[in-house]
């Protein structure tokens, strides 16, 4: 049986995808959770937020499954995939680490996707397209994780694609503004058509020879069903609050037709649809303190900084984050 995969995922940037699995894995971890947090980014960033530069400089010259890109590199060359070699960030917590050169990837995915069409010579194209999925598996088996926290660049690439057809699940976080809602629409379209497009090499599968050649072949589902949204409050920067409210009303009615596909509605609160995971508050000054420190928020102290109206903040910020965990797994069905 699989390890459930979760993926965060915006074509909009700036939307706080990163921030979100960082705070969401460490916070997994803390509810006796095992979970593995793999950055299928390009940037990096979330490695960035766990590990040093030295610490990452270091696993990137490195040979053989130190990096997400190095357990999928081998199938260019006919190679096979290594058991990943995670980075065990805490009790209950490790890195699948990101690597800036994944991005090399990207055209190998692009062209073995008309491929994975044939109806001869299916394993090569199909392997390398599930190949993400297939290192989250084994990297999650390896530490007996119960589930997989994805963080994936914002774009509609063939990276993209394949990250989202490893997943079982998608939470789309997205700003109060006109661009995330314009990222929301174009979101839409293309997980319903990656969805049909991977039901249908799935079934030419299901009916090929290669199949009968390689049954030890697992393929991901390519269920990647959202179970909601999540808005981020606005901070000091976007403008007025009158502004933020205008972009909010509309985030639940664009969700509803260009997510799931029904009548938009009325425009209402994020905070009261049902839609809306959690609306994400902005930490501000927080935030900084954290990242010089490579901690969540939640576990900010006085000795880094948090004093006064931060060290309510860091208490407010931990209960926060522990709500929107537990919302989480009940979603996706795990038990807590």
């Amino acid at each position: 049986m699989s390890v459930p995969v979760v993926a965060f995922f915006n074509s909009k940037s700036g939307v706080g995808k990163t921030s979100l699995v960082y705070h969401l894995a460490w916070m997994f971890s803390r509810l006796q959770k095992k979970v593995v947090a793999a950055d299928i980014d390009p940037q990096a960033n979330l490695t960035a937020a766990f590990l040093t530069e030295e610490a990452i400089d270091k696993i990137w010259n490195e040979p053989g499954g130190n990096t997400i890109y190095q357990c999928v590199k081998p199938l260019t060359e006919a190679g096979d995939i290594p058991e990943p070699k995670l980075q065990d960030i805490e009790e209950n917590l490790y890195l699948l680490p990101g690597d800036a050169a994944l991005s090399s990837f990207e055209d190998q995915l692009s062209n073995e996707w008309p491929g994975s069409m044939n109806t001869a010579n299916l394993y090569r194209p199909l392997r390398i397209l599930s190949a993400f999925w297939q290192a989250a598996q084994i990297a999650a088996a390896g530490v007996q994780a119960e589930i997989v926290l994805v963080d994936i660049g914002p774009n509609l690439g063939a990276i993209n694609r394949s990250v989202l057809i490893a997943a079982d699940y998608v939470v789309i976080p997205v700003g109060a503004d006109l661009f995330s809602l314009q990222g929301l629409k174009n979101l839409g379209p293309a997980l319903k058509d990656w969805k049909a497009l991977w039901s249908k090499r799935l079934e030419n599968w299901r009916d090929s020879k290669d199949r009968k050649d390689h049954p030890e072949l697992l393929l991901p589902g390519g269920t990647m069903r959202p179970i909601g949204y999540l808005c981020r409050q606005y901070g000091v920067r976007p403008g007025p609050v009158r502004a933020y409210d205008k972009w909010a009303r509309r985030i639940p009615g664009v969700y509803r037709e260009a997510v799931l596909g029904e009548t938009p509605g009325e425009d209402i609160e994020p905070e009261d649809d049902p839609n809306c995971i959690s609306v994400i508050k902005h930490y501000r000054s927080l935030v900084p303190i954290a990242q010089e420190h490579r901690k969540p928020v939640f576990d900010l102290t006085p000795a880094d900084g948090a004093i006064g109206s931060h060290a309510n903040a860091v208490f407010s910020a931990k209960g926060d984050f522990e709500k929107l965990s537990r919302e989480i797994i009940k979603r996706i069905g795990l038990d807590i």
